[in-house]
């Protein structure tokens, strides 16, 4: 009889120096089939599929593939068991085209010379048949995030994979692009390929998945069949307990103008034209402003500006009534605006510092950490600690694990206690809950709401439409670098939101409230 599980790992267990990442995991994937796997920052999910995938081996624990044991030692391994992974950040040569990172490490040739002709017809013709639509001679740095990742999953198509794995794939992208990436991964299951997906996204598993194992501080805790759960059900397993998945705020009561945006002008450096062009708006104490729209559409670049990470070609940027347009980074960070950056790897972490030197980044200089030069150790752990403890987040070592081996969850939960503690009159958040997990995002949102509480102002920029309207007390929605709507959350749809998004609505932004 054919077995019915095309992947088996059995009692899988791998540790690390402090911390068991998988204990005693089994997880059965069907033929076919759209399996989820949902676990809390640090869980063990991305551990877990690294050892699918050859970059780990377990400590205990084996693997079988249609019913007969086989060993990983390496992604080539995985290869030939046409075992396939699409990473949470991505693995593409930046300065490579489309086409070449596709064939990369298998590239066809004819005598000693590279022939990328039948190459290509293959990439389109998997590209046509998925809906995966890419530039094959684009270059990697000039293409969006979802086709960067649509280049990683036909990488997958072009060596035959049967099995993919999708690792927090929809984590940067948008709304739009999460919907055509789940039809792809339908179309995917239809043609017989095997899924395995992680998310922390509890819309997306209902939305898409067949079956959902999930994982609590590295122990299987069961495996459920979508059709017969609901989303609570799935997150009280995830957490163990309930979460509320609405925000509980009161009616914001906005005092004085703390920041003052006028006339910015930001250059783009994909184009010839502007990324940002003649925006002005204010944030004021005790609100929560968020900037929506849809990726790509100059919020990058204005938050870059206003935090001092770009050069703006015209305006003005007013806090507290002083004039900090050609401020420095740090001359704004101690004036007291806080940034919660959207690549928490680029603009973050030092990947390569211990927890604890990541948290003092920003105030190291202060005399609480430093007596003449000299850094005070003690009270940098003290400090780390505390925050550690605060904002739970997870690592193997504590204040002195490697940033770079903690999950993305934790290192973005490190960045936000970091922030939000040197309690700041503006909070910049940007993405502030991008590859958190219900019960991290649901305590994230409290803290923004309580800096609001507290009187301080709050500048929110999200893509999440859920988060868009339940956190923020004012809208302002960016299209192609301009403010094309100010909307309040209280009186607006989901719906009528998407069309200012889309451009399809427009209307004039007042600059002073």
């Amino acid at each position: 009889m054919e077995n019915e599980y095309i992947i088996e790992m059995l009692n899988i267990t791998k540790e690390f120096p402090g911390i068991k990442a998988n204990d005693n995991v089994t997880l059965q994937l069907k033929k076919g089939e759209i399996h989820a796997l949902l676990g809390e920052n640090g869980a063990g999910k991305s551990t877990l599929m690294s050892i699918l995938f050859g970059l780990y081996q377990p400590t205990s624990g084996v693997i079988k593939k249609n019913g007969k044991e086989v060993k990983i030692n390496n992604p080539n391994d995985a290869n030939d068991l046409n075992i396939g992974m699409v990473h949470q950040h991505f693995k593409l040569v930046e300065c490579f085209s489309v086409l070449d990172n596709i064939i990369l490490g298998i590239e066809p040739t004819k005598g000693l010379l590279l022939s990328k002709k039948g190459a290509r017809e293959k990439v389109m013709e998997l590209s046509d048949r998925y809906g995966l639509k890419v530039e094959p001679d684009a270059l990697i740095s000039d293409i969006s995030v979802g086709m960067q990742q649509r280049t990683e999953i036909l990488k997958m198509l072009y060596r035959d994979n049967e099995i993919l794995i999708f690792d927090e794939p929809t984590a940067v992208l948008t709304p739009q692009e999460i919907e055509e990436l789940m039809k792809i991964m339908k179309n995917l299951a239809k043609e017989g390929k095997s899924i395995l997906f992680i998310t922390h996204k509890l819309n997306e598993i209902m939305a898409v998945a067949d079956r959902c194992s999930i994982l609590r501080k590295g122990k299987y805790i069961g495996t459920v069949d979508i059709k017969d759960t609901t989303k609570e059900e799935l997150s009280r397993m995830m957490v163990g307990r309930d979460v509320n998945f609405t925000v509980d705020k009161k009616t914001a009561t906005p005092g004085e103008t703390v920041l003052k945006v006028e006339n910015m002008t930001v250059p783009s450096k994909m184009h010839s034209n502007n990324a940002v062009k003649n925006v002005s708006f204010n944030v004021r104490a005790g609100e929560i402003v968020c900037i929506a729209g849809i990726d790509g559409n100059g919020q990058t670049e204005l938050v870059h500006a206003l935090t001092g990470l770009e050069k703006m070609t015209t305006g003005k940027i007013t806090f507290h009534g002083k004039d900090i347009t050609k401020a420095t980074i740090r001359e704004k960070s101690r004036s007291g605006m806080s940034h919660i950056p959207e690549d928490r790897h680029k603009h973050g972490m030092v990947l390569d510092y211990t927890l604890e030197q990541n948290m003092v980044l920003q105030r190291y200089w202060e005399k609480e950490f430093q007596n003449k030069g000299f850094i005070k150790n003690k009270a940098v752990r003290e400090y780390a600690n505390k925050l550690i403890e605060q904002y739970d987040v997870r690592s193997g070592q504590g204040a002195t694990t490697i940033a770079r081996s903690m999950s993305g969850g934790n290192q973005q939960k490190a960045i936000i206690a970091r922030e939000i503690d040197k309690n700041p009159d503006l909070l910049v958040a940007v993405q502030p809950t991008r590859g958190l997990d219900v019960g991290a995002i649901e305590y994230i949102h409290k803290q923004l709401v309580a800096q609001r509480d507290k009187g301080k102002a709050v500048l929110l920029i999200s893509l999440e439409l859920d988060e868009v309207m339940d956190v923020s007390d004012r809208i302002l929605v960016m299209y192609e670098g301009e403010l094309v709507g100010q909307l309040d959350p209280k009186q607006i749809t989901v719906e009528e939101l998407g069309l200012y998004m889309a451009g399809a609505k427009k209307e004039e932004v007042p600059a002073e409230i």
